[in-house]
């Protein structure tokens, strides 16, 4: 007699119902939507929620239904159309309260989105919207820890009362600068500019040498460091780009790393590009200086010299050149927060700094009571040009005097940047509230998908998926016949497993995504096809069919898991190590494996055993 254990059936039969829980939100399909928030992150109350929704009324504004989903609110349309009538009326009217995304939100019902059911989410490819790969200068970060180096250097020696010729960057055993180089006169202590400097460049290399104008010492950063650093940067780069995107208020972005140095950014549903490009790669941040009111900035520029501790700008929004003093108060890096608002004067940014250049600002205030305090803005971007019909690409800084006002009282860490018009406001407060970037980054690859696109790749990657299936399920019903019927049947389960393991796991399905499925089908039905034949095998051998399909289970489990286990350390490798759609690809083939092994062996078994596990006189299979 054919048996199998009690808790096995009880073990499929939860996991089948959880996995058709879990992947029913998937059949009710999406509508456009636009998603509301508060721009201080504080939870959208259903108060709030009635005021948009009577406002869009008032507008004339057709929505299908809103709801408070993670303290959002999402408003579903009918039609692009609407969703994009309501996204204008909405900045238009909370501009100051609220910031709006282009969404999609899935027709679940109610019941099923309280319980935190949500179907997965589709990926660039399949949704449409903005594909941007970055190059990331990672010479840059290795330069800039160099310069660090060599300022702590020259504090300590200062510090230390020891004279110093020169501290700067060299290149020792390399054709880019990874050492800082320390150059004494003859009078000074070699061993107590050895001591002094052990603290600021702890972990470097240093050595000595004699020099006929007196000694050098050098300190050489290792591979380790330099990885260590570059791999910093790109890190840094990576949370500064996902908080931009965040602030820009884009649904399901992914921000990762590719390769050695570049970074990939999906944002699904975008639809205003140039904006969103503008603000992301935008290398931009701030210096506070005090304006030297003891020369004059004209004469500076006419002669050409420029007096010494002050620097000389003639790119101003001031209409007249200006002289600044060398030293910084306080730059972007140390701001806590910044966000827009109004002043006597116009258009502001509120400027919150954190402790450190909050108490540099107050001594500042302190002590400069009328004296002029200037904002320098600091941009970095690259720039092409023909030289004798070759392209050549540079670095290019721009900086530039964006306001200019008399200190009127004492302040620290909390006051206003004015001069600007409204829409430089808001880009200037978004680039200073997500934080600047590390090290430059270079767009070497854009692509647009438009959402029309996405919808013809979902179309034609479930019609593919479909006539896959069909003609797998139309092939097993005709050559196994009953034993076909139950293949097809665990071949439907194990896709609605998937599903929901991927809805789960909240990961995006992309086209590789769907192709992923498909072959998990088709390796699915291979373990069937290997039991089934085993079945046979016995069957003419002339075992009875109770103990034949005992033995096809048994003696094809080997070969099963052989073949499975193989393709498993392949996926799991492309996961690890791949990007993008080879990732999208090795995920979806990862869980198909793990899929297919449960509903080929324990699923499969459990209804062969169900069905014929019970019968006393069985006299053949219909296999």
């Amino acid at each position: 007699m054919l048996e199998y254990a009690r808790w096995k059936y009880i073990l499929v039969a939860v996991v089948l119902l959880l996995a058709l829980l879990f992947a029913l939100p998937n059949v009710f399909g999406e509508d456009p939507a636009l998603q509301v928030e508060r721009k201080d992150h504080s939870p959208v109350t259903q108060d709030a929620a009635r005021a948009v929704e009577s406002f869009l009324g008032e507008r004339r504004v057709h929505f299908a239904r809103s709801y408070i989903d993670g303290g959002r609110l999402m408003v579903r349309f009918g039609g692009v159309a609407d969703q994009l009538a309501a996204r204008d009326a909405v900045n238009e009217r909370f501009a100051d309260t609220y910031r709006t995304a282009l969404s999609f939100a899935p027709r679940t019902p109610e019941l099923l989105r309280a319980v935190g059911l949500r179907p997965m989410p589709l990926g660039l490819d399949l949704r449409g919207g903005l594909y941007l790969l970055y190059q990331v200068d990672v010479n840059a970060a290795v330069a800039q820890a160099i310069e660090g180096y060599a300022q702590d250097a020259r504090r300590a020696l200062a510090a230390a009362n020891i004279p110093v010729k020169d501290a700067g960057a060299v290149a020792v055993g390399s054709d880019k600068a990874n050492a800082v180089r320390v150059v004494l006169p003859p009078e000074a202590d070699v061993n107590a500019a050895r001591t002094a400097l052990n603290q600021p460049l702890t972990g470097l290399a240093i050595t000595t040498e004699s020099l006929p104008s007196g000694s050098a010492m050098t300190a050489v950063m290792t591979p380790a460091q330099i990885r260590e650093r570059e791999d910093y940067a790109i890190q840094q780069n990576i949370t500064t780009l996902r908080n931009r995107v965040n602030e820009l208020g884009v649904s399901e972005p992914i921000v990762q790393r590719q390769g050695i140095d570049r970074i990939n950014v999906q944002l699904p549903g975008v639809q205003n590009s140039a904006e969103v490009k503008d603000i992301l790669g935008r290398v931009a941040t701030l210096e506070f200086r005090l304006e030297d009111m003891q020369n004059n900035a004209f004469e500076a520029m006419q002669t050409g010299r420029v007096p010494l501790g002050s620097k000389l700008y003639t790119h101003t929004r001031l209409g007249r050149p200006i002289l600044l003093r060398r030293e910084v108060i306080a730059t972007g890096d140390q701001l806590t927060n910044a966000t827009t608002g109004q002043s006597q004067e116009g258009p502001a940014v509120n400027v919150r700094l954190d402790a450190r250049a909050g108490e540099s600002m107050l001594k500042t205030t302190r002590a400069n009571v009328n004296k002029r305090m200037a904002v320098v803005l600091i941009e970095k971007r690259r720039e092409t040009s023909d030289v004798n019909g070759r392209k050549v690409t540079r670095d290019v800084t721009d900086e530039e005097v964006i306001n200019d006002a008399t200190i009127r009282g004492i302040f620290s860490n909390n006051f206003q940047i004015t001069g600007l018009a409204a829409g430089e406001a808001r880009e200037l407060a978004l680039l200073l509230r997500s934080g600047s970037l590390a090290i430059p980054l270079y767009p070497i690859e854009e692509r647009a998908v438009g959402p029309s696109l996405g919808r013809d790749n979902i179309d034609k990657g479930v019609t593919a998926l479909i006539v896959g299936m069909a003609g797998v399920f139309v092939f097993m019903a005709i050559y196994y016949k009953t034993f076909g019927l139950v293949a097809d049947a665990v071949l439907l389960s194990n896709v609605v497993l998937l599903t929901a393991l991927l809805s789960m796991m909240r990961a995006s399905l992309s086209l590789p995504g769907i192709a992923g499925i498909i072959l998990t089908v088709g390796m699915a039905v291979d373990a069937n096809v290997l039991i089934y034949e085993r079945i046979r095998e016995e069957l003419r051998k002339g075992v009875t069919p109770q103990a034949a399909i005992r033995a096809g289970f048994e003696k094809a489990f080997s070969a099963i898991a052989d073949s499975n286990i193989t393709t498993l350390i392949a996926g799991v490798v492309l996961w690890v190590f791949g990007t993008g759609p080879i990732r999208g690809f090795a995920v979806v083939l990862t869980l198909g494996i793990a899929t297919s092994m449960f509903t080929s062996l324990m699923g499969s078994r459990a209804l062969l055993t169900l069905m014929y596990g019970g019968r006393r006189k069985l006299a053949r299979l219909s296999i």
